[in-house]
């Protein structure tokens, strides 16, 4: 069994420890992907899922294809042959992306807690634990990162130590969404007190006061400044 807390832990760790090396492609993503911001919180709003993290998952699903299923990349006009299976068909992008975070695992849609560990680590449930389980950082997490050097699951069960994730990890677009746009707003709200400090866990996105979207905010803009 794998421990969420320890995880959320380790990923913290790495967080505060990351930087990109494939910066210049990650850039590019993240303006893509902040170009769409529209669209991601339409989801947002139904949701209550972060739109940074809606955007992520879509550019790690289907490289951003609008005609793919934020669930797992397959048509969302047809019914879903890949985990999770039997999803659809639906009438939009937007419908699909809502049934992946409300009624498939991990239930996206259900956490309260977004601060910088517990978001990173609901990010990691969404593509399994398989690499935690084997206690190595997760490429859809970290691959374009210094956190990352090798290792993937090929296909299920089979874990290649080394193949190399071609695909940038959600960690990696979440810092240049970052560094794009510093006030960016996860839940419409701006920048406010900052976290305590050394705990990079505190910030919450969707409480005003300490622990807030602000400070999520200022807490990852610090850690992104850090790594000038």
């Amino acid at each position: 069994m794998v421990d969420l807390n320890a995880l959320a832990r380790a990923n913290a760790d790495r967080w505060s420890k990351a930087k990109l090396t494939r910066k210049s492609e990650a850039g590019a993503i993240a303006l893509r992907l902040y170009k769409a911001k529209p669209r991601y919180q339409a989801v947002e709003r139904e949701t209550g899922v972060p739109w940074p993290a809606i955007a992520v998952i879509h550019e790690r699903e289907s490289s951003q294809d609008w005609r793919a299923s934020l669930a797992q990349g397959d048509p969302w006009n047809r019914v879903s042959v890949h985990v999770p299976a039997g999803r659809g068909p639906f009438v939009s992008w937007e419908a699909a992306a809502i049934d992946a975070l409300v009624k498939c695992p991990p239930f996206l849609a259900r956490h309260k807690d977004w601060s910088t560990a517990a978001a990173l680590t609901a990010l990691e449930t969404y593509n399994g634990i398989g690499y935690a389980a084997r206690a190595v950082p997760s490429p859809y997490l970290w691959s374009g990162t210094n956190q990352y050097r090798a290792g993937k699951y090929v296909r299920d069960g089979v874990y290649d130590p080394g193949k190399v994730d071609p695909q940038l990890g959600c960690a990696a677009l979440m810092i240049a969404l970052m560094e794009l746009d510093p006030e960016i707003s996860f839940a419409g709200a701006k920048s406010a007190k900052s976290p305590a400090a050394g705990d990079p866990a505190r910030p919450s996105l969707t409480n005003p006061s300490k622990g807030s979207i602000g400070a999520f905010v200022i807490n990852l803009v610090r850690a992104i400044l850090g790594r000038k």
